[in-house]
């Protein structure tokens, strides 16, 4: 009797465990090549850095618990050497915030093209689009 209730709280334990990764894992939501139009009010006057970056496309992810990802591909519009970090980017979710991904950095050569994966942090409402300042 005791081996077979271990062995059931066991199963119940690794089918619990599993279930939890599973909310963790990013689901692909939507990919973008084209810009979209929208007019949410932006009040606040919330824009990024300007700078020398142009989005190529962009990949939007998301998970069970909110967790909101990007994919972003751009491309340094200058000859020179140019440093993107989380203040040349932000995103419009669907309620109307915009919102900087976390901190990063990714350093790029004159008229180079690169991709990289921000994060978003934890939103209750899912990224419309992903924007830059050039």
């Amino acid at each position: 009797m005791r081996k077979s209730l271990f062995i059931l709280l066991a199963l119940l334990s690794f089918v619990s465990t599993s279930q939890a990764e599973d909310t963790e894992v990013l689901n692909i939501d939507r990919s973008v090549t084209n810009t979209i139009i929208l007019s949410f009010p932006n009040d606040n006057n919330v824009k990024p850095k300007a700078g020398d970056f142009e989005i190529v496309n962009y990949v939007l992810m998301s998970n069970d618990i909110g967790e909101r990802w990007g994919v972003i591909t751009l491309t340094n519009l200058s000859s020179g050497n140019r440093e993107l970090d989380q203040d040349h980017l932000m995103a419009l979710f669907a309620d109307g915030s915009r919102n900087k991904p976390l901190e990063y950095k990714l350093n790029f050569k004159g008229k180079e093209t690169q991709s990289i994966t921000v994060s978003f942090g934890v939103f209750k409402f899912p990224i419309l689009s992903i924007y830059t300042s050039n």
